[in-house]
């Protein structure tokens, strides 16, 4: 048995930006890939709409959250899962479950969201996620790693444009669900938008939401258009020859990548370059010898490159 907690900011505690969790983020990305095949992937192309999570002015509360339980539940494709909702006092999280064997799961839900419905979606988006990477056998050594895994499972599947919505800012409050910066939210929401032609966008009532959309998705573009993928520009493909012309000319160019996360020459005879696919970041290898067509191998995608 093993609990999960929904990490959360409340009102008025400072919110971390950026991309410090990129690396773990990439890796959830790759994993998830790796579990779920493209068909698997496929099912989860349509995301939980906000009509699916509103409450009306005369809904029940505990039939409410029950109700978008059960939403989740169809979302996350786990049709003999049973979720309890309740409300607790006093948790210092957004919210918990308990992972058992099943087929009945318990999720408390922090208090707060009694005054706070419109956030309820996102809480439990987050915590059947838990149960589905569980039954999926899918986690991350760690606590934060396997909170960050959940993030983005729960993003890149379809339900986490809620946790981005639930971002937000004014001059005396902030608020933040999850553990992903409100930056990395974008970038895996605009991951998936690559994946799936799916614009979340318009749904965002949160204006932070959107901005924060923004510059994950300036991200997650920029990584789909440089070397030695075609579509590169021009001052990072005139990069990309000057480090493939050092590579040639050294007595034994070792492995190296630029930036960390970027290209990396190998070999001699023939060179090689490897590169992180734009859509599951498994690393590609193809021959140094001009314009290439290349195949990730575990996602399917084709790409043009020039190497």
């Amino acid at each position: 048995m093993a609990a999960r907690d929904a990490g959360g900011r409340a009102p008025g505690a400072p919110v971390r930006r950026g991309f410090p969790h990129l690396g773990t983020v990439r890796a959830a990305i790759t994993a998830l890939h790796r579990r779920l095949p493209e068909d698997g992937l496929r099912r989860f192309e349509a995301s939980v709409l906000p009509s699916d999570v509103a409450f009306s002015d005369s809904e029940d509360l505990l039939d409410g959250a029950q109700r978008i339980a059960r939403v989740m539940v169809h979302h996350f494709r786990l049709p003999d899962a049973r979720v309890a909702v309740s409300f607790r006092s006093g948790m210092r999280d957004a919210a918990h479950v308990e992972l058992t064997a099943g087929p009945e799961y318990f999720v408390e839900l922090n208090a707060r969201f009694t005054k706070h419905r419109r956030d309820i979606g996102a809480a439990l988006a987050h915590e059947v996620a838990h149960v589905f990477l569980h039954r999926l056998g899918l986690s991350f050594d760690g606590t934060e790693d396997d909170e960050i895994l959940t993030d983005t499972a729960t993003t890149y599947l379809g339900a986490g444009w809620l946790l981005l919505d639930a971002f937000r800012q004014d001059p005396l409050t902030s608020q933040k669900l999850g553990y992903l910066t409100p930056e990395e939210y974008g970038y895996v929401l605009a991951k998936r938008a690559a994946l799936t032609g799916e614009d979340p966008a318009v749904w965002f009532t949160s204006p932070q939401a959107y901005e924060a959309y923004v510059e994950g998705r300036a991200l997650a573009r920029a990584e789909a258009a440089r070397p030695p993928l075609e579509g590169a520009g021009w001052a990072e493909r005139r990069r990309y020859v000057r480090d493939r012309r050092r590579a040639q000319t050294q007595p034994a160019p070792p492995a190296r990548a630029v930036d960390g996360d970027g290209y990396a020459f190998e070999g001699r005879s023939p060179m090689r370059v490897s590169f992180p696919c734009p859509v599951c970041n498994q690393r590609i290898r193809v021959p140094v010898r001009g314009r290439v067509r290349a195949r990730c191998g575990l996602c399917r995608t084709v790409l043009e490159c020039d190497t």
